[in-house]
């Protein structure tokens, strides 16, 4: 019998992959090359993976979803946003807490944004997830950064072009109020923005596959926000057996430098919660024994 193995794809965008010289293009703008904002060591390589389990198993894939970060230049977590005491940006990966705004430490450029800032942190800080972090401005929209990187992108071009199915892509980021690392919702929704709420038409779709495989970047950040808020739907509605349904790639995935251990730690409880953590090779003889029963 066939199977709906579905695949979802996090964030596999050219500002978050270590990408050799060859594939930057020249930027008529700068008169240099394009470099990506905030490369993920082992990325690159991990996007060949993938691209190849995706032109490889194309066949037994009867869904994919894309996630793509989406920012524009203004954002509380970019150092644009923000300065410090003498006026100065805070460098990337500064994490500010609303202690630290509160005693002048760092404040927004906008001096009228600072109740609003202040009541955010505290939102964030009481959700005991994540501390405000700084990056780097990334993944701006309509940027080069912003864009697939080529050979996922043509790998699942090409899928589109055997199954005469449409990839879903999945816009998360654009609140320039709220930190957005998980495709299902904001770290801190906006209650006047229902796309930082829960993203109900994105579960639906995970729900209708007998496995879900979770690939992309970064595994210390995006993809962990996302496969816990996956995890922890699915168990609300379906049980917590229900997480036996997903499946990391975990070779086609790597952390933020400096991450290692909160990624570790999420791959040890995602599977002592009955997640997978497959190798593309293990998920290449899934979608090829489903292409199988498909052609039946």
């Amino acid at each position: 019998m066939t199977r709906h193995l579905h695949l979802l794809i996090i964030d596999p965008q050219n500002d978050f992959c270590d990408l050799p010289a060859d594939y930057l293009p020249e930027n008529p703008a700068t008169k240099g090359r394009h470099a990506p904002a905030l490369p993920v060591p082992g990325a690159h390589q991990d996007m060949l993976r993938l691209a190849g389990l995706i032109n490889r198993g194309r066949r037994g894939i009867t869904g994919v979803s894309v996630t793509l970060d989406s920012h524009h230049r203004y954002d509380i977590a970019h150092p644009t946003f923000w300065q410090d005491a003498d006026g100065a940006a805070p460098v990337p990966f500064t994490q500010i807490t609303g202690d630290d705004v509160r005693a002048g430490k760092y404040h927004p450029r906008d001096a009228s944004a600072t109740p609003r800032v202040l009541a955010y942190l505290h939102a964030l800080e009481r959700s005991g997830r994540y501390r405000l972090m700084i990056w780097p401005v990334h993944c701006e929209i309509g940027s080069w950064g912003h864009n697939v990187h080529e050979d996922v992108r043509s790998a699942y071009n090409r899928w589109e072009d055997v199954s005469q199915g449409t990839v879903a892509k999945i816009a998360k980021g654009s609140n320039p109020w709220t930190e957005h690392y998980s495709a299902v919702m904001a770290e801190v929704p906006d209650d006047a923005d229902p796309d930082t709420q829960l993203n109900r038409t994105l579960i639906a779709r995970l729900a209708e596959a007998d496995v879900v495989y979770i690939a992309g970047e970064a595994g210390s950040h995006c993809v962990k926000a996302t496969t816990e808020h996956i995890a922890a739907q699915f168990a609300a509605r379906f049980g917590e057996a229900s997480l036996r349904r997903l499946a990391l790639v975990t070779d086609c995935m790597s952390p933020v430098a400096g991450f290692c251990d909160q990624y570790q730690d999420f791959l040890e409880e995602m599977e002592e919660r009955g997640v997978r953590l497959a190798q593309s090779g293990d998920v290449l003889r899934d979608l090829l024994d489903n292409a199988d029963h498909r052609e039946d």
